[in-house]
């Protein structure tokens, strides 16, 4: 009798294990459940944008057009690739905008944007600010105008402000300090790089007759910075034009062009240029070109421009 009730004693007790089990199965699925509206409980949210004015956004925004693809790369790396419904006619990362409607380039289509009934437009400010961004929000559709990012720090920002008005802060923050750890490791890396060391580069961004090359207050400025490499025009403002004669005068030790898009086979064009024949880069050969996007978008993929410099510059320590 006293095996009959032992054995009665553990079935109900392996009854209510197997319950208890259910039902906090249950209460972690309701948990669950509820994680996208806790994204949604941040709403609505008021930001200053980047042309500042103050927007307010009432609701996660489930449709998204990009009109810039600095601002595409952004949403996807926070995970909102599923939401954006529109992107800029140079759009071309990651590979699925292709297959994403356009929605023009410098000017953007306006009935195109508004036939997509967007919850949210992520503009730029150096956008058409003045007219189609204009135009939208007269059509009472939310514009958020993200800041014209010239650094990394103000790259952080951009990156944290489209954070905020998606619901996707958390996510933000994991991308900045990812990119902070990966700028720390490049500059532990160069610290072995002596005065005595340092290269003379020239960036290249459009050969002649017209050359440009960054100066100060620009990205690739502060990436050559940070590889502890000499920009020859780094005394600059901007986007600047250089003559040959200052590049010959100059004479860098590397020459890096980001006009491979555009121009065919970039290195062979520059390494055959008669007039910077005794230009250290030409004579040893220390002619590279990188993708321009990943040194001219100010968005996550910037960390990779900084290591693709250093690669091109310093190979035996990034290589």
């Amino acid at each position: 009798m006293k095996k009959v009730v032992s054995l009665l004693f553990v079935l109900l007790l392996s009854v209510g294990v197997m319950v208890g089990c259910s039902n906090s199965t249950k209460e972690d699925s309701a948990s669950n459940s509820k994680e996208p509206k806790q994204a949604a409980s941040q709403f609505p949210v008021t930001i200053t944008d980047g042309s500042g004015e103050k927007v307010t956004i009432k609701e996660e925004p489930k449709k998204i057009v990009s009109v810039i693809p600095s601002n595409t790369e952004i949403a996807f790396a926070l995970g909102l690739g599923d939401q954006i419904v529109g992107v800029s006619d140079y759009d071309t990362y990651p590979e699925e905008t292709k297959d994403i409607e356009k929605i023009g380039g410098l000017e953007m289509n306006i009935e195109k944007v508004v036939s997509l009934k967007p919850d949210l437009v992520l503009a730029h400010s150096s956008n058409n600010v003045e007219g189609g961004v204009k135009q939208l929000k007269e059509m009472g559709i939310t514009v958020l105008v993200v800041n014209d990012a010239q650094n990394f720090k103000q790259v952080y920002h951009s990156i944290e402000m489209i954070g905020t008005a998606t619901g996707k802060t958390e996510a933000a923050t994991v991308i900045v300090e990812d990119m902070q750890t990966k700028l720390k490791d490049v500059k532990e890396k160069v610290k072995v790089v002596t005065a005595d060391e340092r290269k003379k580069v020239l960036i290249e961004v459009s050969p002649p007759p017209e050359i440009y090359s960054p100066g100060k207050n620009t990205f690739m400025d502060e990436m050559l910075q940070i590889i502890q490499a000499d920009n020859i025009a780094g005394q600059l403002e901007g986007w600047a034009k250089m003559d040959e004669e200052a590049v010959v005068t100059a004479n860098p030790d590397v020459i890096v062009t980001t006009h491979g898009y555009r121009t065919k086979d970039p290195i062979s064009e520059v390494l055959k240029r008669n007039a910077w024949g005794d230009i250290t880069a030409i004579k040893n050969k220390q002619v590279y070109n990188i993708n321009s996007d990943l040194v001219d978008h100010p968005g996550p993929r910037l960390v990779e421009g900084v290591e693709e410099l250093g690669k091109a510059i310093y190979p035996e320590i990034f290589n």
